[in-house]
């Protein structure tokens, strides 16, 4: 599947599990503890958030154990996420 229809099927799955987040923005669990950072949809289309997704998909797959209401990434830590997301705001 290509970059499109991933950021598509990604976007479908966000869209019905918004429970909680404002409208512009989607709910990461991230890290094993499943810490929930609420970040603009924006990020998404950001090359160094994508890259992370891509590195999250190469060593989990897109079948991992996800978080429902949103999107998990397990190979990143809190802190390196937190530093990303400040980075590109």
């Amino acid at each position: 599947m290509g970059a499109g229809g991933k950021l598509q099927q990604l976007m479908a799955r966000l869209h019905l599990a918004r429970g909680g987040v404002p409208r512009g923005h989607f709910a990461v669990y991230v890290g094993e503890a499943r810490a929930r950072f609420v970040v603009p949809t924006a990020i998404l289309k950001q090359p160094s958030f994508v890259a992370l997704l891509e590195s999250a998909e190469e060593e989990f797959g897109l079948d991992h154990h996800c978080h429902p209401g949103g999107l998990t990434i397990p190979c990143c830590s809190e802190r390196d996420f937190a530093t990303l997301v400040r980075s590109l705001g």
